[in-house]
């Protein structure tokens, strides 16, 4: 289980960072960004996404290799 786990939160640690990265976020404070924990990156992602204009399609970023729901 802990496999699972630490595989889950690596995977969604790389998938905040790409977001991060197409926003030209590359460090926090003297960090980069492969250094900050998850939770971390979540607030880092969370205060980006508050200050984009509502319309700017942030949220629309694809990650690729990813399937749509259809």
């Amino acid at each position: 289980m802990g496999e699972i786990l630490r595989n889950a939160v690596e995977k969604r640690r790389q998938m905040l960072i790409n977001k991060l990265i197409a926003f030209q976020t590359y460090k926090k404070d003297d960090k980069h960004l492969f250094e900050l924990s998850l939770t971390e990156l979540e607030r880092e992602y969370s205060m980006l996404k508050q200050h984009c204009h509502p319309h700017s399609n942030f949220d629309s970023i694809k990650i690729p290799g990813k399937k749509r729901r259809k």
